[in-house]
């Protein structure tokens, strides 16, 4: 019978150097503050704002990306000088470019022709390429098709953001926040609060909730133009929404694969609007600038607050900033970008002001528990 030859496993060497590179990246970056909100007219409620806009890519999509790009290269389908491909014009696009560069592999972000220039100029900033289509509804199909003709890899965010992350513990997004907690007077949340994009973060801190055994509870935002909502109150993983979102990074057309419903406690439809109004408030308050998906957390934490104290609770609530708001300077806070797309915060936010000074949140929203 004939040996076989022995193969230098170069493969294997090259994808342990690049996982060393995503580790050391990762050990070099300081963990993202956990900001006490302070609110002194909300007696008994204390609000925490984990801030994701300082890694280094400036957003949450940070750590999807790098834990996509471990997913990818510790099941091998990523190796030496293979082509990443991903359905994203926005910061996900941006994290992974980022980290493609950093292992050295090509990247190419998939994108309607109309994504503005200033996204492209991000994700080309980080070595990446941008790869234009017509039909925003072809993005997915695209994606893999340019995978196919590259022999690369579709990273499919939307499909991997759940299990790629380690949802047990391993200084996930959970994990942090808890340990952050620790010291505070209500250790223990009452709610976190988080948008829906992928699906990717909500199904980690789901799962960790349970595994825990926490008494925290999970409420997910989610915004116009998306099917999240409706798939989660009607339990239709079918359910289809023709426009696409206007907040960036949430908010999807369909029930993503990674959105698993059986770890949300309880959801919320924000119209954009309001979550325009919340992102405007919250700005001004903090003295910079966040972006429209932290405006719909943050008025969804109003929203659970005001739920609490109505029913005389006291308790602690954390949500997330998202990513800056310098990066929408001609989008959300341009009054001719808000015109154009018929939205108008303005009278939204006398009502979030007098809340967060002690009235009551008179908004009203739709709502639905798991």
């Amino acid at each position: 019978m004939a040996r076989s030859k022995a193969i230098e496993p170069a493969s294997r060497a090259w994808a342990d150097k690049a996982v060393a590179a995503i580790e050391a990246d990762q050990h070099r970056s300081a963990d993202t503050h956990l900001w006490k909100f302070d609110l002194p007219a909300l007696i008994g409620i204390d609000f925490y704002l984990k801030d994701e806009s300082t890694h280094p890519t400036g957003s949450l999509k940070h750590r999807l990306a790098r834990s996509l790009f471990l997913y990818a290269l510790c099941n091998g389908l990523v190796r030496e000088d293979t082509p990443v491909v991903e359905a994203s014009s926005g910061s996900t696009a941006v994290s992974e470019a980022y980290f493609a560069r950093m292992i050295g592999v090509p990247f190419y972000a998939v994108m309607p022709r109309s994504t503005s220039r200033e996204k492209i100029a991000a994700i080309e900033h980080y070595g990446g390429n941008c790869h234009f289509i017509d039909d925003g509804r072809r993005i997915y199909a695209e994606s893999s098709e340019l995978s196919e003709r590259l022999g690369g890899h579709f990273m499919d965010q939307f499909t991997y953001a759940e299990r790629a992350t380690d949802w047990r513990g391993n200084n996930n997004i959970a994990d942090s926040i808890f340990g952050q907690m620790r010291e505070e007077r209500h250790p223990i949340p009452s709610w976190i609060v988080m948008s829906g994009g992928t699906g990717g973060t909500t199904a980690t801190i789901g799962r960790y909730l349970r595994y825990k055994r926490h008494a925290t509870r999970l409420s997910v935002a989610d915004v116009e133009r998306s099917a999240f909502f409706e798939g989660f109150a009607t339990h239709d993983r079918e359910c289809r929404c023709e426009q696409p979102s206007r907040i960036e990074g949430i908010g999807r057309p369909r029930m993503e694969p990674s959105f698993v419903l059986g770890v949300i406690d309880h959801m919320l439809q924000v119209p954009d609007a309001v979550s325009l109004a919340a992102m405007r408030v919250l700005s001004r308050r903090l003295g910079r600038r966040v972006g429209g998906s932290t405006g719909t957390n943050f008025i969804a934490m109003c929203f659970q607050a005001a739920r609490m104290i109505e029913h005389g609770k006291t308790g602690s609530l954390v949500t997330l900033i998202c990513d800056s708001g310098d990066r929408y300077a001609n989008t959300y806070y341009s009054d001719e970008w808000l015109a154009a797309n018929g939205l108008d915060p303005s009278p939204f936010e006398p009502a979030i002001e007098a809340f967060l000074g002690g009235g009551k949140l008179t908004l009203q929203f739709e709502e639905s528990w798991g």
